[in-house]
């Protein structure tokens, strides 16, 4: 065994450093989680009035007396800390605590600084003058951009909690819908339909949704709301009632306008549905089961372009949208992110779930101007037969193009044959001609986006409008001016 030799014994050497250093303590806590992080609590449940079955293998402890614990049953796991063993011995912890000697100091130069004095003093002056247009520069840049006046939405911390900084979070989506329902509900009214019979002179038929949309009292609702009625009352979200009366129905759509004799109404804003776009916030607002008045609910737009068939028949061109539209919200608005109105709630898929169906706006505006003129409400009519091309059918037909309105003869739904070109109507007057492809109207192109009835709806019966037709190989363009609709097709 090799013995180390031991150093000469130095009186005027300090005594080496003993102390420790302590580091301050937090207190116990979980590896990744915090000393102060929040109780979980479990999903809410549906409010029942019977007693709510407990799971097996537990029981609900009694309440405990005045200072004594609550004990759950069975009791929960719990780690027994005084069996722990650790692995390396644990250093006892010393019964007082001493300052180290300071050690002796030790004599050194100090250099000459009256030589760099001169040098140093000119530096700062420089390095201050950058900074501070450095500085200057940066803040008129984030003025310039508007960074600065953005301001942000600051949670609030729960008491008993505290937060070293404010946290500042954006949300703007809900913003936008909160935003949209104060601004948007006080247009939509509560329709109520009755008819009398008599048995109950005031039986009631139906509720639904509509909207202010002119503050003279104009309405826009859905047809099956109004349909079959003797009478009709009219809710507005401030209280106020007034009868209501039945102006126009619209003769292509499951749309109708109703008057009551009010002015300075709330109106809500007309939007442009040829803009949207599929995956858009969406938000509608109604009185579903017609008891829960101005409810408010959102999601986005599904798609654009669908058909339903209903018991008027079948309606084209709809919004289709993931926003939940019960009963009751009919006729009521569905808005963008804007709170513009962009559809009328319609349908709903009677096999599924949020499959909801709204007419355009754009759709209904033709009538809405109608009726604030005092025109009676109409719709355009060219008296064709067509079916709107896709890239399959165009191939199968072999066709030189692939979109468009194709005239062609065929059989209603009765099973009637029905011709490509309705005798003596607008469109035999102009002269188009079966078999002949309507490529644009006005100017617009016809796609799947933009098929012909939901183009021809913007105009007003009586215009005279340019037709791009395809015959053949040519292009020719064909002067027609639009008819009436009539009620019956």
């Amino acid at each position: 065994m090799t013995e180390r030799p031991t150093e000469p014994f130095d009186p005027n050497e300090p005594p080496a450093d003993t102390s420790e250093t302590v580091l301050p303590s937090t207190g116990p806590s979980a590896e990744g989680s915090s000393p102060e992080a929040p109780i979980p609590v479990g999903p809410a449940r549906i409010a029942t009035t019977g007693p709510i079955a407990e799971p097996p293998g537990w029981t609900v402890p009694a309440p405990a007396e005045p200072g004594q614990a609550a004990a759950f049953s069975p009791e929960p796991d719990r780690i027994d800390r005084d069996r722990v063993a650790w692995q390396s011995p644990v250093q006892a912890t010393p019964e007082s605590w001493f300052e180290p000697t300071a050690p002796t100091p030790v004599p050194v130069g100090v250099p000459d600084r009256s030589r760099s004095r001169g040098f140093i003093a000119p530096v700062m002056v420089a390095a201050l003058i950058s900074a501070t247009l450095a500085s200057g520069g940066t803040y008129l840049a984030l003025r310039a951009s508007g960074a600065l006046d953005r301001v942000g939405s600051t949670t609030t911390v729960p008491a008993g909690q505290t937060a070293s900084v404010p946290q500042t979070v954006r949300i703007d989506e809900q913003s936008a819908i909160i935003d949209v329902a104060a601004k948007v509900s006080p247009a939509v009214v509560r329709i109520i339909s009755s008819q009398a019979s008599a048995n109950d002179p005031n039986a009631t038929t139906g509720i639904g949704s509509g909207i202010i949309y002119d503050k003279n009292g104009w309405i826009l609702t859905n047809h099956h709301v109004v349909a079959g009625s003797d009478k009709l009352q009219v809710e507005l979200k401030d209280g106020r009632s007034f009868g209501g009366t039945i102006y126009g129905i619209d003769t292509l759509t499951d749309l109708a306008i109703v008057k009551i004799e009010a002015t300075d109404l709330p109106t809500a804003t007309i939007g442009d549905s040829s803009t949207l776009k599929v995956g858009e916030t969406t938000i509608a607002i109604g009185s579903p089961l017609g008891t829960y008045t101005s409810t408010v609910t959102s999601g986005i737009l599904s798609a654009t372009g669908r058909s339903i068939d209903v018991d008027s028949g079948r309606i084209s061109n709809l919004l289709q949208t993931d926003t939940a539209i019960n009963p009751g919200n009919s006729g009521g608005p569905l808005l963008d992110a804007g709170g513009n109105v962009i559809g009328v709630n319609t349908a709903i898929a009677a096999n599924a779930n949020g499959i909801g169906f709204a007419i355009p706006i754009n759709i209904a505006r033709p009538i809405m101007e109608q009726a604030v003129a005092g025109q009676k409400l109409a719709r355009p009519y060219i008296g064709i037969r067509y079916e709107m091309l896709t890239l399959p059918r165009s191939t199968q037909l072999k066709l030189t193009v692939r979109e468009g309105a194709y005239i062609d003869s065929g059989t209603d739904t009765t099973g009637q044959a029905s011709p490509a070109v309705v005798p003596g109507g607008p469109a035999d007057q102009a002269g188009v001609k079966a078999g002949d492809i309507i490529v644009t109207i006005e100017g617009q192109t016809l796609d799947t986006e933009h098929p012909l009835d939901s183009v021809l709806t913007q105009f007003a019966p009586g215009r005279t409008v340019t037709l791009g037709i395809l015959r053949g190989s040519q292009k020719v363009e064909v002067q027609i001016t639009l008819g009436t609709r009539p009620a019956d097709l």
